[in-house]
Formats: C-alpha cells, structure tokens, sequence
C-alpha cells in the first residue's frame, strides 16, 4: 500500500511540474500532445478542419478484369503486418485491384501526412502556372515579410521546394519539445514555421524538414489571396471531379491548413492527384500545373545531403525511386502512398497505419513491393 501511494505521488508531482512547464513556457500544445500520444491516420477527427470542396463528380471506369488477378502472398502478408486499411490499383484510367481492411472503404477518411508535401507541391506550380508566383527562383520574402532581412533573405522557393532551406527546423517525431510537434499539435503554424532561422546557405545541403513545406503553404496563401483549402478546391479537387470533400486540417478554428501534413482523403481520390502526375500535370488535356514545374517536380533536385551524395531520390516535394528513375510517388510517415509508374500507366494507392522500418536507398520495402507488382502487373 505504501509503494502504490508513493506511485501516486511521483505520478501527481509529474503532472503538477509538466502543466507549469507547459504554462510557463508557452508550451500548451504539450497537453495535446500527451493526451493524444502518437500520430495516426484518423486525428483529424482531433483538430479543426477546412473543407475541400467538390465540383461535377467524374467517376473511375471499372476494368473487366476487376480484382481477377489476385494479390502476390508476400505482398498481401506484409500489407496486413503493416495494418493496411486500404489499397488501389488503377490501370490504363481502370480500376483493376481494390482491397480494404480494418472496415475501411473506397470512401473512408484517412490522413495523408507528408503526402500533403506533394499536393502543396502542385498548388505552388498551379499558382506559377496563373502568373500568381513569379517563378521558383521568387524570394520566400516577396510573400513573407520575416524573411526580408538578413540571411532568411536569400532563401527562395526553391529552396523550400528541394527541402534545402539551410534553416534550423528540428525533423523530430519522437521528441515533444520540437518543432515538428509543436507545428502538429499547436495553435499558431505561421509563428512556429516563420520563427527558424537560416544557419546554412539555402540551395546547399538537402535536409528533409517539415517546416519548409508549411513556409510554403503560408506564402501560397499570401500569393493567391485565399486559404490552401479554397485554392485546392478550385484547382484540384474541382477539375479533378473528386467524389468526397476532403478535409485539411487546420491549427485552429479557420486558421492556417498544415501544409506540410493533414490532408485527409480516400483511394479513389487520392488517386485522382496520381493520374494528374501520370498525364504530366494535365487532366483530359488541359494544363493545370506549370509544365516545367511538372517535369522538375520529378526530377531529382542533385543537391548535396548528409551522406555527401547529389540527391538523386527527391524533387520537388516528390518522391523518386533511384532504380526506376521514371516511378515517383508521394508518401507519408505511417505509409501512406500514391505511386505512379508511367511506363504502364500504372497508380497504386496504399493507405495504412504503419510502414516498414527498413529503407533501401531511402524507398520502404513496401513500396518496393508495390512496384514490383505493378511491374508485373
């Protein structure tokens, strides 16, 4: 009995110092933070969100061979160790291979994570394409006015765009006192993502961070005059004919979209931001992306990263693999995917709870996998 209550005492004495730490320091996000734990694929049933609004529906074509072939073993073992809740497959613009689990469906919300990365990604070449940014060369101080003086002054767009910002920001997930998290759980986006400072020559070093992704988002919003919910809508959802309004989940009631992360969708529409990329930022023929900034979006960027090698497996907040140098895809941190092989107009959307822990010249081995069988199929 005494043991349980000297437990009681050291739990109580935690909580007291954690909530005046918390306080004092500005910190409240912590509490979020500690309630809610770990990041996961429904959370944004936790924040607050931003409706991406639908157009004219435009629905997939149904191949005859529809879920005819069945999926490989070893690719549907490791799907299900990794808590996959939904897979899709789409073939010459047919749905060919469709799978859920956990009772997920073709219209379940789920997070995207840093596959939001690529969809902001799209929105900066949508919004070169209508005149509204310059060029990727535009300094991130045309648009943000913390970043008009000294050195934060020499970063560019693209320098967000390659993740080389040479800023400070803190990639951490495991650690609640970082950015990252601060960024996730908090309340005020534009002053955590604003707030870094530049201690390394932008252009020079690429460096995955969050936090360029959301500058990013913020300098859109001050480029096109509206929120990145209201801009996606207009120039993705809509034209795309998506058939579920997705949700962007915010930072507070009707503040800023976290960019960098939280667009919540489905396979089928999901998909839909695949087959753009597979038709070379056009859909049905009409441009809706800059066309150069669709082919440097998948070109790897060749800057320098921490191992001292050019960077040959990322572009423009694009995924590329370095052995198919044609396959690239979005991705996300609990595996989420949205794959495009070109070569055999092949998309394949993986939506799921967890990701292999082993990379292979920075690919997962699921996604390996799921190239593989979309070589083959």
């Amino acid at each position: 009995m005494k043991l349980i209550k000297r437990i009681l005492r050291v739990l109580a004495l935690f909580i007291i110092v954690f909530s005046l730490f918390a306080w004092i320091s500005g910190r409240t996000y912590l509490f979020k933070a500690a309630y809610y734990n770990f990041a996961k694929i429904d959370d944004y049933k936790h924040f607050t969100n931003n409706t991406v609004a639908t157009g004219n529906f435009q629905p997939w074509q149904v191949s005859k061979q529809y879920n005819k072939a069945v999926l490989p073993d070893t690719l549907t073992n490791l799907l299900e160790s990794l808590k996959s809740v939904g897979l899709l497959m789409i073939k010459n613009d047919s749905i060919v291979s469709e799978k859920y689990w956990d009772g997920y469906s073709d219209s379940s919300l789920s997070g995207s994570f840093s596959m939001a990365k690529s969809i902001t990604s799209l929105l900066i070449g949508v919004a070169i394409k209508e005149g509204k940014i310059k060029s990727v060369q535009e300094p991130v101080g045309d648009f943000l006015p913390e970043f008009k003086e000294g050195e934060k002054a020499k970063l560019k767009i693209i320098d967000l765009l390659t993740m080389s910002s040479g800023s400070n920001w803190d990639e951490s997930y495991i650690n609640p006192l970082s950015v990252t998290a601060e960024l996730y759980y908090g309340a005020d986006a534009y002053k955590t993502a604003t707030g870094v400072k530049i201690v390394k020559q932008p252009g020079s070093i690429h460096e995955y961070k969050s936090g360029d992704t959301q500058l990013l988002g913020l300098l859109l919003e001050k480029a096109t005059g509206s929120s990145l919910s209201n801009y996606a809508a207009q120039k993705l959802w809509q034209p795309l004919g998506a058939a579920h309004p997705a949700l962007w989940s915010t930072d507070h009631e009707a503040g800023n979209e976290k960019a960098y992360c939280c667009f919540n969708s489905n396979t089928r529409d999901f998909a839909r931001i695949g087959k753009l990329m597979l038709d070379s930022g056009k859909w049905k023929g009409v441009p809706i992306i800059d066309s150069d900034y669709y082919a440097r979006s998948i070109t790897p960027c060749g800057i320098t990263d921490n191992t001292g090698k050019a960077c040959d497996y990322y572009g423009y907040q694009w995924w590329i693999d370095p052995e198919h140098k044609e396959i690239f895809y979005a991705r996300g941190i609990l595996g989420q995917y949205i794959i495009v092989i070109p070569s055999k107009k092949i998309i394949i959307v993986r939506l799921g709870k967890r990701t292999a822990i082993k990379r292979v010249h920075t690919v997962p081995t699921e996604v390996r996998y799921l190239i593989n069988w979309g070589l083959g199929s």
